[in-house]
């Protein structure tokens, strides 16, 4: 994709502007990486929470091969000045046009010897990438909150900086916040909070732009083991720790399959509820939602998921977002097998029923609009947001591939190959086209095995040897909810915590949208769904509510909705709304309203476009 600009001159000698200028996009950036790319990010910064902005500078060492001009990726960023060496000589630059996905290209002038850039700049107070929570938004209402998103493009809203998955960087900061408040990065991290507010950190493996991340609030930390603990607000610290017990557990099972964790640390943190995601795999420290606080433990698969990103993910990352599929769906593969060794596999094949119910409604929706394109694995982004790609293809279809391939060649075998894999593309980017090289060679080739690989990766839907899994325990809830829908009583002495999450889940979903209000309100008096303080569980049941008109439900899914930023529930639950009818429609924006403010820019902006705001 080419874009032209038309800028005006200015005549101020720090910053100008030309006319006529076409910089190249590649990989969703305008930077010039092939030319002149950064190795390394210093950054000294101050965050600001009365203007709600971040200000300082980024130093940026470069590999630099003979440029005259570094082009850097920037989002609604004002740029103060640009200074060239550890002289500070100042230089001149260029803001091009701005694009609404891409933000804008920073070009700066330099020589063809220039190999430190000091970007001196600030954010928007409406930076894409920013969370910026309120004392009364957060568990304990006595600090304000933030904390930084920066999959997939949004890095260069808070940072200048060269963002596209192929470029990895090492990085360190200096960074200062209000006193009485911490701040935590995916890099090395304090656990007490200190009496000046100035916090230093280092991460010395390289990553890509979009896993740089920063966290500040009252925070605490409370060890797991000698390399994993948690950190949240005081108020949920406890029932933080308590449920994820079983961390070092499944570091250990990780490691088991798939070699040594070369992080040094797993640790977690909780965000406040505004958390568009169910947790983010910044490496060091996962930043997970609230909503996974069950009680229970029932809900920890997703921190397997962040664990696995360890390898798949962010060891070995994709090069490109059109191959988002390398990380997510070998990642929900890794994910099912440490859950496999560490909760046995009846839970881990209700965890992939779940994920297969999930991919068949996303495919069907696909064909359904005639977007047959968008399920397969290998994707064509170009022009378009790369948060496009991130659907349940990428994840499961993803999965049900490598699960093919293991049941094709055994699973020793394949064991070993994805073993060998992560051991060859250690801290690499790599492409589809080079994993396929990679499999052709070492697995398919080797075994001699009779496997369409292109079915599954460029073809349409799922190919006729996807991994059939099967659930006795699935079997029997459904068939349970099929007896209540045509009118059986619910059993007297059937209690909630008899199941499992995912077992309350297949249930609610076998009733396909259809279900009496009189039989939801026999179940939530003695289920109670409604209130079950379980996320999952309370969002599948609202979508039922919503499509049955169970009217008593609105004030419980309003609460959820104003509390609750987490975008896979947002989703399902505001498109019910919509869906519904006319008065459900106006309800969904009358609620959307109140919460809107609440949420984080990924969510609000998925919401607005299928509200038609």
């Amino acid at each position: 994709m080419m874009i032209a600009f038309s800028c005006n001159e200015k005549k101020d000698n720090t910053h100008t502007k030309e006319s006529n200028i076409t910089y190249v996009v590649n990989n969703h950036s305008y930077s010039n990486i092939e030319e002149i790319n950064s190795t390394h990010i210093h950054l000294d910064l101050d965050v600001d929470f009365d203007s709600k902005t971040i200000q300082g500078v980024a130093r940026h060492t470069m590999n630099n091969k003979g440029a005259n001009k570094a082009i850097f990726d920037i989002k609604k960023l004002d740029i103060h000045k640009v200074t060239l060496g550890t002289e500070e000589l100042e230089t001149t630059f260029i803001i091009g046009d701005y694009d609404s996905i891409l933000g804008s290209p920073l070009v700066i002038d330099i020589s063809q010897k220039d190999t430190l850039i000091n970007i001196y700049y600030s954010t928007h107070s409406e930076s894409e990438a920013l969370g910026w929570m309120d004392a009364s938004l957060t568990h304990d209402k006595k600090f304000p909150f933030l904390y930084t998103q920066g999959e997939a493009i949004l890095t260069r809203s808070w940072i200048p900086n060269q963002d596209l998955p192929e470029n990895r960087i090492t990085y360190s900061a200096d960074i200062q916040v209000p006193v009485g408040m911490m701040a935590v990065m995916s890099a090395s991290n304090p656990t007490e909070t200190n009496d000046t507010g100035e916090y230093s950190f280092t991460m010395k493996q390289p990553v890509p732009s979009y896993l740089i991340a920063l966290a500040v609030g009252e925070l605490e930390f409370a060890p797991l083991d000698y390399m994993s603990g948690v950190y949240a607000e005081p108020d949920i610290l406890e029932a933080a720790k308590k449920e994820l017990q079983s961390i070092p557990r499944m570091i250990h099972s990780a490691e088991e399959l798939y070699g040594e964790y070369l992080w040094e640390r797993f640790d977690v943190l909780f965000l406040p509820y505004s958390f568009p995601f169910g947790g983010m795999e910044n490496p060091r420290l996962t930043f997970a939602t609230p909503t996974i606080l069950a009680g229970d433990g029932s809900l920890l698969s997703l921190i397997a998921h962040e664990l696995a990103h360890s390898w798949s993910g962010n060891l070995v990352t994709m090069a490109n977002w059109d191959d988002f599929w390398l990380n997510e769906g070998f990642t929900v593969y890794f994910e099912n097998r440490i859950m496999e060794k560490v909760e046995g596999k009846e839970i881990a094949d209700m965890l992939m029923l779940i994920n297969y119910q999930e991919l068949e409604w996303t495919i069907n929706r696909f064909m359904d609009e005639g977007l047959e394109v968008e399920t397969h694995l290998k994707l064509n982004l170009e022009d378009r947001n790369p948060d496009d790609g991130m659907t349940d293809i990428a994840y499961n279809k993803g999965a049900f591939f490598l699960m093919a391939l293991e049941e094709a060649v055994g699973r020793e075998n394949f064991d070993k190959f994805l073993l060998d894999y992560f051991n060859a593309h250690k801290f690499q980017s790599i492409t589809t086209e080079t994993f396929v090289e990679y499999l052709n060679k070492n697995l398919i080739d080797k075994h001699n095995l009779d496997f369409n690989i292109d079915e599954w990766i460029y073809g349409p839907g799922t190919p006729s040897n996807i991994t059939q899994i099967e659930s006795p325990r699935f079997a029997a809830i459904q068939d349970l909810a099929l007896e209540i829908q045509q009118g059986a009583e619910l059993p007297k002495d059937l209690k909630r915590e008899d199941k499992i999450t995912q077992e309350w889940i297949a249930f609610i979903r076998a009733f396909k949208g259809n279900l009496s209000v009189e039989k939801m309100k026999e179940i939530d008096a003695q289920l109670h769904f409604r209130d079950s303080q379980n996320a999952e569980i309370m969002a599948e049941w609202f979508v039922l509510g919503i499509q049955n008109e169970y009217a008593e439900l609105r004030p419980d899914i309003e609460a959820f909705l104003i509390k609750v930023g987490r975008r896979k529930f947002l989703e399902p639950l505001y498109t019910a709304m919509r869906d519904q009818s006319e008065e459900s429609n106006k309800w969904a924006l009358e609620v959307y309203k109140k919460a809107r403010p609440n949420y984080h820019a990924i969510s609000y902006l998925t919401i607005d476009n299928m509200l038609g705001l």
